[in-house]
């Protein structure tokens, strides 16, 4: 959109010319034939709604009524636990808003950063481990250590039951979604796309190296220190436990879209 000031401009300078216009009119004979009409300009063209590009399946019939937004931690605390048992989910998930963390983890996955304040998981246990010294510093192999657990809990994950219970709720999903700013938008689509991008993620299978220029340390390979926040996740994990969770978000993929995924 053009700068509403020039359109400002422009509207009063034509409103000036017009008075002027009628002004000199005035003094002026009156023409004998009439004057030509002028049409008015055609209407743009309304902008089309976007298309949806993967459509959730309307959910079978429940005997667990869907809870209002407000009231949904309770229910949702519950179907977790089901797959992942009560005491990991404690330990992993952080148990407030549920479905607002989902959504926005999810929405910032294929951006830069994801917002701290509304993160869906607890820190990794352990602290960040390097190894090297002044400028030849790597993730050390034993850092990828500390998501195994994470990544063994995914695998043990029935996907089926895991894809039938988002749909379930997937109306309290697409709520927060719109909730958030997107009132045309659609949640799963957004899901996809954050799949589709993780999967993307380049394997490397070399020591990854790290600079420190502030407090927090970053890839030193500017082509890896630009990839989004999903892309660094799994990067963060090391390559054995990155080749096991893309094998489940490929999974998730074809169980939600019937789709297989295709590498760009």
């Amino acid at each position: 959109m053009k700068n509403p000031m020039s359109w400002l401009f422009a509207i009063t300078f034509l409103g000036g010319m017009g008075a002027f216009y009628l002004l000199w009119l005035k003094e002026q004979p009156v023409p004998s034939a009439p004057l030509p009409s002028v049409e008015a300009p055609a209407a743009p063209a309304a902008k089309p709604e976007p298309a949806i590009r993967h459509p959730i399946q309307e959910a079978p019939a429940s005997d667990k009524p869907l809870p209002p937004l407000s009231e949904s931690d309770a229910p949702l605390q519950s179907a977790l636990a089901e797959f992942f048992g009560r005491d990991a989910l404690e330990k992993i998930f952080d148990l407030k808003d549920i479905v607002r963390r989902l959504v926005v983890t999810v929405d910032n996955l294929p951006r830069q950063k994801v917002p701290m304040r509304y993160r869906l998981f607890t820190p990794v246990d352990g602290k960040f481990l390097t190894a090297g010294k002044e400028e030849n510093i790597f993730i050390a192999v034993e850092n990828y250590q500390r998501y195994a657990p994470y990544v063994r809990l995914a695998e043990a994950v029935d996907i089926q039951k895991l894809v039938a219970a988002y749909v379930h709720f997937y109306p309290l999903f697409q709520q927060e979604y719109q909730n958030l700013g997107y009132p045309k938008g659609y949640f799963n689509d957004r899901l996809v796309e954050a799949i589709d991008n993780m999967l993307t993620t380049p394997d490397v299978k070399t020591r990854i190296k790290l600079v420190r220029p502030n407090v927090l340390y970053q890839f030193d390979d500017p082509t890896l220190e630009a990839l989004t926040a999903g892309q660094k996740i799994i990067l963060r994990m090391g390559p054995e436990n990155a080749v096991r969770i893309k094998a489940k978000l490929r999974q998730i993929r074809q169980e939600l879209t019937g789709q297989n995924f295709e590498q760009p």
